[in-house]
């Protein structure tokens, strides 16, 4: 016969192991020679690998070789272009090297104002989201700070305040949405309507058309709202459940005293 504590410790390593497997697929980057190498080095060498640990990119599982090609696994083969290593690109190569990934948005830049001063001076990709501290598109990339670097304030400004409202909707719907999953109510079909609602939004961001902007804001902030919807239904109807279940426990304790003091009393008689 097994032991009890020797079943334990062989269902624990079951699950290390399992989880070990899956690990790669939770979002969370794996130490690839890349990281290593550069890792270990100072200065500018390894600067990149500590700005990208507090990227976006890093949360989503993204390294390097996601950008520059090249074989993560092989010290050696790290960097040959047999592997597929494209390097660092030229400043006009920048919205091709990212819309590798971003298609629709490097579509909207190209066509932007900010797209077609590509090459004489205009922004790319790098100019407000970073290299390899890359930030998570948000409504926060337009502030005074860093457009003024290159503008005025005043057009973006514009841009900000037709968005910022859709923006934190967003963000409260997939609050909401983690709450719900975590108390184990499916959500994935509506996740990926909010995922793709703001994909389609944040594209809208790069066309830098003010008016193009507050033409379509309403459309996203009305498909959004089905959302919000079908949210506070789920929401009514999770209470409701956990009412009538709070109800029930209360009435099967109450019957559990009432039957505790019949049992005594008849104890008693006897």
């Amino acid at each position: 016969m097994i032991g009890e504590s020797t079943k334990k410790i062989a269902i624990r390593g079951v699950l290390l192991a399992g989880f070990a497997l899956f690990w790669p697929s939770l979002g969370v980057a794996e130490e690839t020679v890349c990281i290593q190498c550069h890792g270990a080095q100072e200065g500018y060498l390894g600067e990149p690998v500590a700005l990208w640990r507090d990227s976006i990119h890093a949360e989503n599982g993204n390294s390097c070789h996601g950008c520059h090609g090249g074989d993560p696994t092989d010290f050696e083969m790290a960097m040959s272009p047999e592997r597929g290593f494209v390097g660092v690109p030229d400043e006009e190569d920048i919205p091709a090297f990212c819309g590798r990934c971003h298609v629709g948005v490097k579509d909207d830049y190209l066509q932007s104002a900010h797209g077609q001063a590509l090459g004489e001076g205009g922004p790319t990709c790098v100019t407000c989201h970073g290299n390899h501290a890359v930030k998570k598109a948000s409504s926060d990339l337009i502030n005074p700070q860093d457009c003024s670097r290159c503008h005025e304030y005043g057009r973006a400004e514009e841009i900000k305040a037709a968005v910022v409202g859709t923006d934190q909707l967003i963000s409260g719907l997939n609050q909401d949405l983690d709450k719900l999953h975590r108390l184990g109510i499916r959500t994935k079909e509506l996740q990926g309507k909010v995922f793709a609602q703001r994909n389609e939004f944040h594209r809208l961001f790069h066309s830098v058309d003010v008016d193009q902007i507050k033409a379509k804001t309403a459309g996203f902030e009305k498909e959004l709202g089905t959302v919000r919807e079908r949210i506070d239904e789920i929401s009514g109807e999770f209470g409701q459940r956990k009412l009538w279940g709070g109800i029930a426990v209360a009435l099967l304790l109450a019957l559990g005293v009432l039957f505790t003091l019949m049992r005594k009393t008849y104890q008693e008689e006897e």
